[in-house]
């Protein structure tokens, strides 16, 4: 199968996903947000688990691009940021992934999506919150700032402002240790 057939396809349910979750993706919806037929759908998918199976591993291809934007990036603020503002939908694909983690295949692609994004940020962390002579500790800390980033994430919180104040937050717990 031709994967341009596919992509309109992905990219629609990449949206769907990303901001309302896998209880979202309905064959209906996604052939009337791509303008096709649902038939369409089967003849390129078969079925909506083999579609999501194909939408995890969209996932894991454009977290592998973040990856080599950040890993290309000097440091923390303002450069990961401005990585983080141009990809804010696969953010929001990750806290899906998160949410739902109980299955088995959304833990997975999380884990395989993030583990080479956190090992690039991990060039810089360090020294960005001062534990450049602990990395096993900052690498500690990035974990729980990665989890309770997904916990906080809205749209209200995706700004500049929200990631300095939770950079300000997380710089703060550091120098009481």
């Amino acid at each position: 199968m031709d994967s341009k057939i596919k992509i309109p396809w992905l990219e629609v349910g990449y949206t769907i996903f990303s901001n309302e979750g896998p209880k979202a993706l309905k064959i209906e919806a996604l052939a009337r947000k791509v303008g096709k037929n649902k038939s369409s759908f089967y003849h390129c998918f078969a079925d909506l688990d083999i579609f999501i199976d194909e939408l995890l591993c969209f996932h894991v291809v454009k977290s592998h691009e973040i990856f080599m934007h950040i890993k290309r990036c000097k440091n923390l603020e303002p450069d990961v940021f401005e990585v983080l503002f141009k990809h804010k939908e696969d953010a929001f694909f990750n806290r899906q992934l998160r949410i739902h983690r109980h299955l088995e295949s959304y833990k997975l692609c999380f884990e395989k999506a993030h583990k080479p994004i956190e090992d690039a940020l991990l060039a810089f962390w360090p020294k960005a919150i001062g534990l450049e002579d602990n990395p096993h500790l900052a690498r500690m800390i990035l974990n729980l700032t990665v989890e309770n980033f997904y916990l906080r994430l809205t749209d209200e919180t995706y700004t500049e402002e929200g990631f300095k104040s939770y950079l300000d937050e997380i710089l703060a717990i550091v120098k009481e240790m």
